[in-house]
């Protein structure tokens, strides 16, 4: 059983459907956590949340390309990186605020977009909170900071993936 679950894990296809796996789980994590705990998640938490979503969809599109694998791993590690980006700038506002919360003076196109979905699906994407404050932390780190982490990995698994040998 062991050696079956070894040789599943190092298949490339699943290492990126795990990620898909990861970043839905995180996001469901990540509402129940806002919910429970009534934490306001801020603009950047939710375009975290929303490229979370986005990896968890080009998972699922190995079922679909099934032999472009390498152009999922692409599209994923892209993804990821963009997170970290995002969750590594946070942080950033977190250990270091200045009095600015999430894009400075007036309203980034990203903070409208935020607004915008937050509008459709406000389970979801509602920004109530603000950037620069840490809120919840679970031991020692914020959530950015896990983010910063969960992205990190997903980024690093995507990348080996992409480099590995070509599938049979």
């Amino acid at each position: 059983m062991r050696k079956l679950l070894v040789t599943i894990w190092h298949h490339p296809r699943w290492q990126l459907a795990s990620i898909g796996l990861a970043g839905l789980a995180l996001v469901g994590g990540g509402v129940v956590l806002a919910k429970t705990l009534n934490l306001a998640a801020c603009p950047l938490c939710i375009l975290q949340r929303m490229l979370y979503l986005l990896l968890g969809i080009e998972a699922l599109l190995l079922l679909v390309m099934f032999n472009f694998h390498r152009l999922v791993a692409v599209l994923m590690a892209a993804t990821a990186a963009t997170g970290v980006g995002i969750a590594a700038y946070q942080t950033w506002l977190q250990r270091f605020p200045q009095g600015i919360s999430c894009g400075g003076g007036g309203q980034a196109w990203w903070e409208q977009f935020v607004d915008w979905a937050g509008k459709q699906a406000p389970l979801l994407f509602e920004a109530s909170g603000l950037c620069s404050e840490a809120g919840w932390m679970f031991l020692g780190l914020s959530i950015a900071e896990w983010s910063l982490l969960f992205f990190s990995a997903m980024t690093l698994i995507a990348l080996r993936t992409l480099l590995a040998k070509a599938l049979p």
